[in-house]
């Protein structure tokens, strides 16, 4: 299912944007003129054998002490670009939008993203985009909120 299906068929309120290519959640930010803390960056990781799309400012990092500490689990590591590739087929790399249940992952999302109304992130390309209300995202993502992130 595509990201923008997902969206229609479920009655969620979004703006489509298309730009020049931005290879990385910082630069979704340049070329769409909107704060780094506003753009969604999607970091998936496995925690004890399982899948987790962490959803986090683009000026942020995950600390995976902390998110192994926050799950609890006690194996925690980033997906490789093959692990990725598996599990996130049909979108670019680097492009993932921030909704694990496309992928068969719970979303993480981390507590700092909630101070902000609208949030913005990559649609499964370099050129495509959403932008939405932070409660619109929620109610598509149904993420658990969690602190993990720290400012890069």
């Amino acid at each position: 299912m595509t990201l923008q299906s997902y969206f229609d068929e479920n009655g969620f309120r979004y703006h489509a944007t298309r730009h020049t290519a931005a290879y990385t959640a910082q630069e979704l930010a340049a070329v769409e003129h909107v704060p780094g803390r506003r753009v969604i960056k999607p970091v998936v990781v496995r925690a004890d054998g399982q899948w987790v799309m962490c959803a986090l400012p683009a000026c942020y990092r995950v600390d995976l002490a902390e998110l192994a500490r926050q799950l609890p689990a006690t194996d925690v590591h980033l997906a490789d670009e093959r692990e990725l590739a598996e599990r996130c087929g049909g979108c670019d790399a680097g492009a993932v939008p921030p909704i694990g249940r496309l992928f068969g992952m719970v979303t993480l999302m981390d507590e700092s993203l909630t101070h902000d109304d609208s949030v913005m992130f990559q649609a499964g390309t370099h050129e495509d985009a959403v932008l939405m209300t932070l409660a619109e995202y929620r109610r598509a993502a149904q993420p658990e909120l969690a602190h993990f992130g720290r400012p890069a």
